[in-house]
This record gives structure tokens, C-alpha cells and sequence, in this order.
């Protein structure tokens, strides 16, 4: 049975994810027209199933400012991250104790599967494409090595002593995937018809907008979280302010809220804006490195992130999903009015 196992959760590992899908009717929104040296940014979003987009991740709606082969080696990167981390969250999700054994399948599971990327000996045809992608466009392979990382922390931690704790695992969580991002903003073709990586540390660029982000995420997504039985906040604040994690789970399914749990967000409603501030500043500073296309790409998340975090407001809601998450109209204004700021700042 535990051959039988290892050998279900590679496979997993190797199963082309599932694609993004559209919808099929199509309702003409907003048209970008920005011309840089990749050719015009010509986009109705309405093009396609336009709902089903603004439903999407953020990162989706982002990269569809670029042109085709590049938004195409976004997606197989992002599927092959997002399939490492629902590897880990299905199973946490499914409930009951990981067994010692069971975290050393999962673990040699990834670990091979990560040999196999550097040894470029992937034999399926979504590994081989991935490693294609990696070469195309110059992709270091070190997001991927700190997602296993964190992943690998996931299964052998039950949350997080403290918040520094939440940071070091964010490394390979969000900081991981946003690198990857960040680094296909910025590589850039040379003379000899190959790829350039970046002219700034992707890492350092990707850094405070991925923690904004994923602070954001989690205040966001508490009621959901906390029903599928996770947990991101950390053990040492939940004392701070008198909570458990009773406390947590009792108020996500429609219990009493402490004043507690609204003080916890409001704590982590501040940590956000101190990286939303950081943020600010780096994506200020690599702009000169940047074509016009992919700059707006970048606020497009920076702004839609922010747009969620507007709306998070620990005193007088419920602190669900439908209280902090945008409709699909809001995120349609905030990105024309993206969109339109950008253009003005730029003059195009």
C-alpha cells in the first residue's frame, strides 16, 4: 500500500494541472492601446469570457498584458507552483494526523521531482515543457527549490510560532512564485536572439509586493482557511490577544467574534501597509528596467491587491469572504482606472 501511495503522489507531480478556463460569451470592457517595442498592448478584456477573468488570480489578469509566448510560459510556470502547493493544502485539508511515513513520501515525492528538474530528466511532456519554458526564457530554478522548501515546512508544521516564523516560510510560499513573475517582466532579449535575465535582483524586486500581497491574502480568505482547517496567523500573536484556534474556526463558521480576532486583523491590516509601502518604492525603482507592458502588469497587481485591501475592514464586518472580496465590477473600474493612471504617468 505505501508503494502504491509514493507512487499516486508522483504522478501527481507530474499531471499537467488544470487550465485556466473562459467563458464563452463575449462583453467588450476595456481596451488597452499602449504601443511599446513588443508591439501595441491591444487588449479588450471583453474579448473573452470577461467575467471569468476578473475571477481569475490576480497574477492571470496581470500577465495578460503581455504577449503571447511570454503570458504562455506564466501559465506553465504558475500551474507547476500551484500544483505543488494544493499537493501539500489537499492533503492538510483532508483532516486526520500525517503520519512520519506519510511526510516522507510527500518529501521524496518533491525532492525527486526537483532532481529531475536539474538534471533535466523530466519524462513527462508537461516536465518536458517546463523545462523548455525555464530555458526559453532564462528562469532560475531556485523559486522552485524554496516552494518545496516551504512546502516541506507545511507538512511538518502545524502553523507558525511567531510571525517571523510566517515570514521565513513566505520565502518559498509567495516570494517563490512572485520572483518568477517579476524575472518575466524583466529578461530581456540580447543580440544573439536568447534571453537576458534581469538587470535587478528579482528577489529583492518581488519581495514586498509578494508579502503585501499574501498578508492581503490571508486576511482575505480567514472564513475560507479557517473552514478547510488552516491556519496562517501566528501562535504567538493569537496570545497576544487572547485567542485560540478554537476561537479562530468558532468565528469563521458564523460564531461570536472576539474583539481579539478584530484587533489580530487590525495588526496584520498594519503589516500589509508596511510592505504595501515597500512595495510602492521598489516597483518606483525598477521601472526604468522595464518595457511599458510589463510595468503594467505590475501595477495591475500592486492596485488590485490594494483594492482588497481597501476593503478590509476588522471592525464592522463579519470578516468573511463576501465582506472583503471585490466583485467583479470593482475590479473592472480599478483596472480602467489602472489602466488610465498609468497612461497619463507615462504619457501614452
Amino acid at each position: 500500500m505505501a508503494g502504491s501511495k509514493r507512487t499516486r503522489l508522483a504522478v501527481l507531480l507530474l499531471v499537467r494541472p488544470r487550465a485556466f478556463r473562459y467563458p464563452l460569451s463575449p462583453k467588450p470592457t476595456i481596451l488597452v492601446d499602449i504601443m511599446d517595442s513588443s508591439g501595441p498592448i491591444a487588449i479588450d478584456f471583453g474579448s473573452q469570457d470577461f467575467r471569468q477573468i476578473l475571477t481569475n488570480p490576480f497574477l492571470d489578469i496581470a500577465a495578460r498584458f503581455w504577449e503571447e509566448k511570454r503570458y504562455e510560459a506564466f501559465k506553465t510556470c504558475y500551474r507547476s507552483m500551484r500544483r505543488l502547493d494544493d499537493l501539500v493544502d489537499d492533503r492538510k485539508v483532508a483532516g486526520g494526523t500525517i503520519s512520519s511515513t506519510e511526510r516522507e513520501q510527500y518529501r521524496t515525492a518533491m525532492l525527486k521531482w526537483l532532481e529531475s528538474m536539474r538534471s533535466q530528466s523530466a519524462g513527462d511532456a508537461y516536465g518536458i515543457e517546463l523545462l523548455e519554458t525555464l530555458d526559453c526564457f532564462a528562469i532560475p530554478l531556485w523559486p522552485w527549490e524554496r516552494l518545496c522548501a516551504a512546502m516541506i515546512y507545511d507538512l511538518d508544521h502545524d502553523g507558525f510560532a511567531n510571525f517571523r516564523a510566517f515570514l521565513r516560510y513566505s520565502e518559498g510560499a509567495a516570494v517563490a512564485p512572485a520572483s518568477v513573475f517579476v524575472h518575466l517582466c524583466g529578461v530581456a532579449d540580447d543580440n544573439s536572439g536568447r534571453r537576458r535575465p534581469p538587470a535587478f535582483d528579482i528577489r529583492r524586486a518581488a519581495r514586498p509586493l509578494a508579502l503585501f500581497a499574501y498578508v492581503v491574502h490571508i486576511m482575505r480568505d480567514f472564513q475560507k482557511d479557517q473552514l478547510r482547517g488552516l491556519n496562517y496567523y501566528a501562535d504567538d500573536l493569537l496570545r497576544k490577544h487572547s485567542l485560540t484556534s478554537e476561537d479562530l474556526r468558532r468565528a469563521a463558521d458564523g460564531g461570536p467574534i472576539p474583539n481579539g480576532l478584530r484587533d489580530l486583523i487590525e495588526q496584520y491590516r498594519t503589516f500589509a501597509d508596511y510592505y504595501r509601502a515597500r512595495a510602492r518604492t521598489t516597483l518606483d525603482g525598477i521601472a526604468g528596467h522595464l518595457e511599458p507592458r510589463y510595468q503594467l502588469s505590475l501595477e495591475v497587481i500592486y492596485g488590485l491587491y490594494h483594492l482588497v485591501f481597501e476593503r478590509i475592514d476588522p471592525r464592522g464586518t463579519r470578516l468573511s469572504g463576501a465582506d472583503f472580496n471585490p466583485s467583479a465590477e470593482e475590479i473592472q473600474v480599478r483596472l480602467q482606472t489602472i489602466v488610465t493612471q498609468f497612461k497619463a504617468h507615462n504619457s501614452l
